[in-house]
């Protein structure tokens, strides 16, 4: 287990890349408890990642933080940054994107929609390109909703799908989705300290082409 920070309210962890992030067998809850030593600790998801998704997570020891943490999100005072490798490049480089998202239950994929209805929810980001390179982008992207799927959809919908994404991009990707939560920041559920974690994405393709030192 990557731990970056522990206390008995919360702990702060990088998720491994095809783990779930609730609390099921094998997912981050449980491998947290085992790194703990604590098969009974209280351990609690308060914001989720895909599986085929990993980065920075935050994860909660007591009712009381997952509760203040999970006001925090209703409120905007959690932050949430991610990076992505896209194909094609954003114009402008730096902007919003907004849309209202249907989650359809039955293939277990998000649309964007024109009109307000059952299941759709308005979704925001913001994002900035930061690099380009072999008809790709390295962008840096902050949730300011949190639907599922949503950077997925949001920039497929765009024409510019998340590279390794074969769920809304392209087929004849054959990498693993370029996704990585980054960054976040939020207010200590007890001493009020604002905190931030931040970890850059693994060294391999395609993140490798824009962190040659790495």
């Amino acid at each position: 287990m990557d731990l970056l920070y522990l206390d008995k309210r919360i702990a702060v962890c990088i998720k491994p890349v095809g783990v779930l992030s609730t609390d099921e067998p094998g997912g981050m809850p449980a491998l947290l408890r085992q790194a703990l030593g604590d098969e009974n600790a209280c351990v609690r998801t308060v914001h989720r990642l895909d599986r085929v998704v990993g980065g920075v997570m935050v994860f909660a020891r007591s009712a009381r933080a997952a509760s203040e943490l999970g006001r925090q999100m209703q409120q905007g005072q959690f932050q949430k940054e991610y990076l992505a490798v896209i194909h094609g490049r954003p114009v402008p480089e730096a902007g919003r994107m907004e849309d209202l998202l249907r989650r359809d239950r039955y293939d277990h994929k998000t649309y964007v929609v024109q009109e307000p209805g059952r299941d759709v929810r308005p979704a925001a980001l913001t994002y900035t390109c930061l690099k380009s390179a072999e008809e790709m982008s390295l962008v840096s992207v902050r949730l300011l909703t949190g639907r599922t799927h949503q950077i997925r959809c949001q920039f497929a919908s765009r024409e510019m799908p998340l590279v390794g994404d074969r769920k809304y991009g392209l087929q004849a990707d054959e990498c693993p989705i370029a996704l990585w939560s980054h960054k976040i920041r939020f207010i200590h559920p007890e001493t009020g300290e604002e905190m931030e974690f931040m970890r850059q994405p693994p060294d391999i393709y395609p993140f490798s082409l824009f962190f040659p030192e790495k």
